[in-house]
Formats: C-alpha cells, structure tokens, sequence
C-alpha cells in the first residue's frame, strides 16, 4: 500500500521541540515504513524520515516570522493534491484546510482531528467526505463521523524510568489554558519545587501572572525542552502537574511523563479521565471543586505515593507507539476497502 503522510508544517517533523501533531505524524510515519508500508511524508524539507520526503516549505513556518503560515499551507496542501492520485490513502494530520477541498482529492483522505480550535471549522469537517480518527472520546463533535478512536502512542523506550524526586514539573504551553499558576501555586502549597517547562503561547499572560513568579529558586523556566532532554526532566521529577483550564483532547506530555514513571496529578477534564487511570498512573482532581489548589496540593501527596514502575508499565501496555500504528493499518484497511480497489493488502506489505 502507498500512503501519502500530510503533516502540518508549523515546525519540523519530527519537532526540535514543541510540535505534538508534527510529531505524532514523525512517529506514525516511522512505525509504519519499519512494517513494509510505502509513506511519502509530506511535510517541511528540513524534516527527518526514512520514508520518501516531499517538501514545499523550507522550514517550519513557526519558527521564521518571514513567512506567512496561511500561503504556505495552502501551497504544502496544494502539493499534495496534486500527488494524491499516487497513493491509496492520503492520511491527513494538518487539520480543516485539506477537508475544504477535499473534491480534489484523487485517493480516500483518513483525517486523525487533533483537537478543535473552535467551533468555526466545523462546516469543513461536516462537509468534507473524509473519514476522521479522534484522539480520544472526550473530543468527538457530535454530528461527524468517526471511524475509530484511536489515542496517541509515544516511543516508551525513548523515556526509560527515571529516578524521580522532590520537584514537580510542567510541560505544557505558557498560557492560560494550560493553567500554570493554578500550578505554581499547588507546588508552593506542598512547599516544594516547580519546573516550568514550555513555548511561551500567550506573552501576556506568561509576562504578567507567570514571569514575576520565576525565581530561579522555588520556580524554576527551562523554556521549550529539546526531545533529546524531555525524558531527563521527566524522569527527575516527583509529579508532573497538569492543571488545564480547558478540555484538553489527549495531552501527550502526560503520557510522556508516565513512560519515565512519573505520576500525574491533573484536573478531571476533557480527555483526562481517559488518559490518566486514577490510582495508578495518577491522580485526578474535580476542577469545580472548592478550594482547589488545597485539594490539587493533597492530590500531589497521594500521586507521590504511586509505584513508578507500575506507572511506567501501565503506560507501555496502553500507549506504546507500535499499538498506535497497529490500530492505524486497520484503519487503513478498512478505508481503502470500502473506497476503492487497493493495490495491495496492507497487511501483505506490512507483514
């Protein structure tokens, strides 16, 4: 089977440090070329993949304040339309703009929905012919259709079992979405340590509520970590927090941290409750309730109190990358099946 890989290209695939979809799309890619899958991974020239590469873009759009994302989207997307008659499926990780002119399209289009960013792009899902993944169930729009739900995987071997200790961590967007002074806070009620780890999102709010708060000392930026040094940070850490103030549609560096054995402590939202098993990988705290930063502080005590080894293996079992490329070429399959005449048997060419 041919499969064209359309990645986003806001930054490099895989990233050098933020960049979840790039990366998924990196993992995803990789994972399916060691199974005898044929990918061209579309996506920035500067990107790295043992499939064919086919750029358009230099280099990732967020990281060169000369070009203009939307003209080089269009231009990235318009790429591949052009090679869709090439392949069997054309998987799609860069959102709504490939659905609105998704009658251009000359092979079946398996779109994953990383997460909405508002209500507004709704009418290129409703009226696109795409099959589409969600990332968890938490994220399905009602009215669209999914094929399956299938939640990210990371490369568990990437993230051995760190040793932990008395900080706690965040790895997590500066802003306000991703609640990071509720965590500063939390981790000033339990008198310890707070790492902030993260791309500054919204300079605003990070300069005004986040910045006067970093000492160097009890709160401590690294800044955007590279991938090379997140499972180090990781690992070190007593807790990762993830107090988010919005219904997060997966959150991958929750899983990330459990790979290292680090426990979560994170509010019951969005696609928490399913990421993170309570009692075992972490704890979960009702955001709605009163007093919430006493009540995250005793939910930090109880996650110190995990088994990380428990942590980790629970981890493994439910979110190792092969399983994600493994429900994937089912997906596969089933759409090239019900499309078209497939030139091949995925599991022929994967086996």
């Amino acid at each position: 089977m041919r499969v064209g890989m359309l990645a986003p290209i806001a930054w490099r695939t895989p990233p050098v440090h933020y960049g979840p979809w790039e990366l998924i799309a990196s993992m995803l890619t990789e994972g399916l070329v060691g199974r005898g899958v044929e990918v061209t991974l579309f996506a920035t020239a500067d990107s790295l993949t043992s499939a064919q590469l086919d750029a358009v873009a230099p280099r990732g759009y967020s990281e060169d304040p000369g070009m203009d994302g939307r003209v080089w989207e269009a231009l990235h997307v318009a790429r591949a339309i052009g090679r869709s008659a090439d392949f069997d499926l054309i998987h799609n990780h860069l959102d709504w703009l490939p659905l609105a002119l998704h009658a251009l399209w000359e092979a079946p289009v398996l779109t994953t929905v990383h997460g909405f960013s508002g209500p507004g792009i709704l009418p290129a899902y409703e009226r696109s012919g795409s099959d589409l993944v969600s990332i968890s169930d938490a994220d399905r729009a009602p009215g669209l259709r999914y094929v399956a739900t299938i939640p990210h995987g990371v490369d568990i071997d990437a993230f051995p079992l760190g040793p932990g200790g008395d900080d706690l961590v965040v790895f997590s967007r500066m802003h306000p979405d991703k609640g990071i002074v509720d965590a500063i806070d939390t981790a000033a009620r339990v008198g310890r340590r707070v790492i902030l780890c993260g791309i500054v999102q919204d300079a605003a709010y990070f300069r005004d509520l986040v910045l006067p708060r970093i000492d160097d000392d009890r709160v401590v930026y690294l800044g955007a970590v590279t991938a090379q040094d997140r499972s180090h940070v990781l690992g070190g850490a007593g807790a990762l927090l993830h107090p988010v103030h919005f219904d997060e549609p997966f959150g991958l560096a929750v899983v990330e941290a459990m790979a290292c054995g680090t426990p979560v402590v994170a509010y019951a939202r969005g696609a928490m409750p399913e990421v993170v098993d309570a009692g075992v990988t972490g704890i979960l705290v009702d955001p709605h309730a009163d007093d919430l930063v006493a009540r995250t502080a005793a939910a930090v005590d109880a996650a110190l109190a995990l088994d990380r080894g428990r942590v980790r293996e629970r981890a493994r079992r439910r979110f190792d990358a092969g399983r994600m490329v493994d429900a994937y070429l089912d997906v596969y399959l089933d759409v090239v099946t019900r499309r078209g005449n497939p030139r091949q048997s995925v599991r022929a060419r994967a086996s």
